[in-house]
């Protein structure tokens, strides 16, 4: 056997003639059709110590595309080899593939032995079993869990606008204070070292003259499987810290969106969602029923944002709506 191959690709027709044409010339091939099932495909793996000698992988895919994989997986097996293939890149592209360590790049349409070809050229490597830490039992000491929650708030008093903004703005526990255009006038994100303490900073909101809140809504941790957890967070470690910066320093229109979700699907619709480029953070609110996130793009005046008309066509999310940020001050 010359190696195991993972492929990633969202055709069928692709992954079939792909296992079938390894498996022919001496491989062990095994296709996933997103991200997600080839998350879960290399943690189970290498559980049971049958790492993968090759990746093969897609670009463009329907919840992660390739080149966000191949950041996370050469970050966990910098060795591996891994080819990019893609019938839609342009030279940009293919310069940040092989920008990375031990990586091809491949155009469709291409022929199995132009495949095997592509493959040899790479350096061998292979995916090994990661040891996992143990979770410690939680204890007192140390560093405390912050909560945070988000406080939707209307305006009563127009004529208080702005005294009422800054007032929030300058508000202890309060991490970010944003006027909005849609169902509600102010989007505040708390945060407090218990819930005791939320509370306490919605009631001094509340107390103020001239305004009445919408809704408190805590921010919950999303019930994700332990493997997809994992890559998203070496994923926020790697490539998206960086970008989680205050709407002000990002171009173009910037909106918070709130969706509503079945909550069965908080899963595949929460990595869709948090691996959109135009999606600055990504937050899970009400029970698993919605997400909050923040997204930012240059759009046309009335043009709906793009990754809105994305989010439609997810199986599983209900309903979206949009609050376009109202900037008031300078950060």
């Amino acid at each position: 056997m010359k190696g195991r191959v993972l492929i990633i690709d969202d055709e069928a027709e692709i992954r079939r003639n792909l296992t079938v044409g390894l498996t022919q010339e001496g491989y062990t091939a095994v296709a996933c059709p997103d991200g997600v099932s080839a998350i879960h495909e290399l943690d189970q793996s290498g559980e049971k110590g049958m790492g993968y000698d090759y990746l093969v992988t897609d670009i463009f895919m329907p919840d992660i595309d390739g080149l966000k994989i191949l950041k996370v997986i050469k970050n966990q097996y910098p060795d591996l080899p891994v080819l990019v293939i893609t019938g839609f890149g342009d030279e940009g592209t293919k310069l940040t593939a092989l920008s990375q360590h031990n990586t091809g790049y491949l155009d469709k349409p291409f022929e199995i032995v132009d495949l095997v070809t592509a493959l040899e050229e790479l350096s061998p490597g292979a995916t090994t079993v990661l040891e996992r830490e143990e979770p410690s039992e939680p204890t007192d000491e140390g560093i405390r869990e912050s909560f945070s929650a988000y406080v939707t708030i209307r305006i009563d008093n127009p004529a208080r606008s702005m005294a009422i903004f800054d007032e929030l703005y300058n508000m202890e526990g309060v991490q970010s204070c944003e006027a909005v255009r849609g169902d509600v006038d102010i989007i505040l994100l708390a945060q407090a070292p218990s819930q005791e303490g939320i509370k306490a900073l919605s009631d001094r909101v509340q107390a103020i003259e001239g305004l009445s809140i919408a809704s408190v809504a805590a921010v919950e941790r999303p019930k994700l499987d332990r493997d997809v957890d994992e890559f998203i967070k070496i994923y926020q470690q790697v490539v998206k810290r960086s970008t989680q910066t205050s709407p002000g320093k990002h171009p173009g229109t910037t909106s918070y969106i709130i969706v509503d979700i079945e909550k069965e699907a908080i899963q595949q619709i929460f990595t869709t969602v948090f691996f959109i480029d135009e999606v600055i953070f990504c937050d899970v609110i009400d029970g698993g029923t919605k997400l909050v996130g923040m997204i930012t793009g240059v759009e046309a005046l009335g043009r709906t944002p793009r990754i809105i008309e994305k989010l439609n066509h997810i199986d599983g999310v209900r309903r979206i709506r949009e609050a376009k940020i109202i900037k008031l001050r300078e950060d």
